[in-house]
């Protein structure tokens, strides 16, 4: 299955669920209480973070997807603290708040990257229903998902009002289910239980055959356009009426802290489905990002660079050759990670030692080397009848084998200026005797901040040499 990186910043997403904040004190241990056989925590950090159906707003935003949500919290400082938070990620936070009663804590003390205690400060809320369906019913207009983000903690009292609010406009529903009762989420579009909430409603699932019958039954008798299980180790599992099951391995990888995986799973999914992914694609994105959040501490979420990376590695397209879109995707993340990026191009018709010192050379001005090459017909016009001598495919695989390059891509004129224009490196790398202002493309490159810097060649190796050589013999 090709993976590819949705448009997520076309993809407004509304979630509504239960709001929490998730709070961590960190600190150092190194003695044992006087008065009871338990570690002394000296605290020296105090965190906060969104959970709950926060922490699925948080991700979706984090993925570059416009994002809105609808919860219940109490007048207090923890509601403070989750405003700001969300405000400064560009969350819409829609609060319903009740004073006398607290937004939900949960606080964990940790210790070199260990959790020793967790306490959690709730009450079930008494939620105005009627008022929250208006809240939602007033931000659905364009947006292309909904996500019911269930915790049981008393949010959520009318979700079938919820999930008929969006069909009538054709919005998909996606629910992450709690407790024994599933009927509440009838006629949703999808619903994403992990294994023991699918096996407390339908029972044991001795195997695969079995687990899959199971789900076919329960889509049938809740409307389900489809069902996915999570499953741990184990990986997913995507259920459609009157398709095959789609099984996806979980990614091979450590687990840290299996802490908000479910949420980054519905988030994902949600804000791939809003962009026009289809569903098999979703899920398998889903799973991408599951196995990134996992490795993480605490409640986290996958960022748009980061997804793009792991989707790259799983196409093969961290480094090697690839056309201008893809180019301008890896040259986007690189940045976002401070890496300069450096920029040669030529024929490389024969390749040489004198182009492999060069190209080492280039690449030791920056963090990243493109080396755009020109086609066939370009190579022709510039060199005349008889070249080049390799195909561009062939010259670009074999740039694409060396250490030293990270991206090779294609150009067709007989000048690369378009492609700077649209990459802009920071560094434009030429050899060759002449001066910087005469290199193709310097007066570009200096006009954004780039530098221009020409670097010697080796003597005696020149591909025009090796050609005569070769005639002559």
């Amino acid at each position: 299955m090709k993976l590819s990186m949705p448009r997520f910043d076309q993809a407004p997403v509304l979630v509504v669920g239960d709001v929490m904040l998730d709070r961590y004190w960190h600190g150092g241990t190194s003695r044992i209480s006087p008065e009871a056989p338990v570690p002394v925590v000296k605290v020296e950090q105090i965190e906060d973070r969104p959970g709950g159906a926060a922490n699925v707003a948080l991700n979706i935003a984090a993925l570059g997807a416009p994002a809105a949500l609808v919860g219940v919290t109490g007048e207090d400082e923890a509601c403070q603290s989750l405003t700001d938070s969300l405000a400064a990620a560009g969350v819409q936070a829609h609060f319903q708040r009740i004073e006398h009663q607290p937004t939900i804590v949960k606080l964990r003390v940790m210790s070199r990257h260990q959790q020793l205690l967790r306490m959690d400060f709730e009450e079930a809320f008494e939620t105005d229903a009627q008022a929250l369906l208006k809240d939602v019913e007033s931000l659905l207009a364009g947006v292309k998902a909904l996500v019911l983000s269930d915790y049981g903690k008393g949010a959520l009292k009318n979700h079938q009002a919820l999930i008929q609010a969006a069909r009538r406009r054709g919005i998909p529903v996606l629910a992450d289910p709690k407790g024994k009762d599933f009927e509440i989420y009838r006629g949703a579009s999808l619903i994403t239980p992990n294994l023991g909430e699918f096996e407390a409603i339908v029972g044991h699932c001795a195997d695969e055959a079995e687990l899959v019958a199971k789900g076919a039954e329960l889509m049938r008798s809740l409307e389900l356009d489809a069902l996915l299980v999570t499953r741990g180790e184990h990986g997913m599992t995507l259920l459609r009426p009157d398709q095959a099951a789609l099984h996806l391995p979980a990614r091979a990888r450590e687990v840290f802290d299996v802490t908000g995986a479910g949420d980054t799973v519905i988030s994902t999914l949600a804000a791939a489905l809003a962009a026009g992914a289809e569903l098999p694609q979703a899920v398998a994105l889903a799973n991408l990002a599951a196995s990134i959040v996992v490795a993480k501490l605490g409640t986290a979420c996958v960022s748009a660079p980061e997804l793009r990376r792991a989707i790259q590695r799983e196409e093969g397209s961290g480094r090697g050759t690839m056309t201008v879109e893809q180019l301008l995707t890896v040259v986007e993340d690189a940045r976002t990670q401070g890496e300069k990026i450096v920029f040669t191009n030529g024929c490389f018709d024969i390749l040489h030692a004198g182009h492999v010192t060069y190209l080492e050379q280039a690449r030791a001005q920056g963090d990243r080397l493109i080396v755009a090459v020109n086609d066939d017909a370009s190579v022709s016009r510039l060199k005349g009848p008889g070249r080049p001598i390799n195909t561009v495919d062939r010259r670009m695989a074999v740039l694409a084998g060396l250490e030293a390059v990270d991206w090779v891509v294609c150009f067709a004129e007989d000048t690369p200026e378009n492609l700077l224009v649209q990459v802009r490196p920071d560094v434009l790398v030429k050899g060759g005797d002449y001066g910087v202002d005469q290199v193709v493309g310097a007066e570009l490159v200096k006009a954004w901040g780039g530098e221009v810097r020409v670097l010697g060649l080796v003597e005696n190796s020149s591909t025009t040499a090796i050609v005569e050589k070769i005639r002559k013999a």
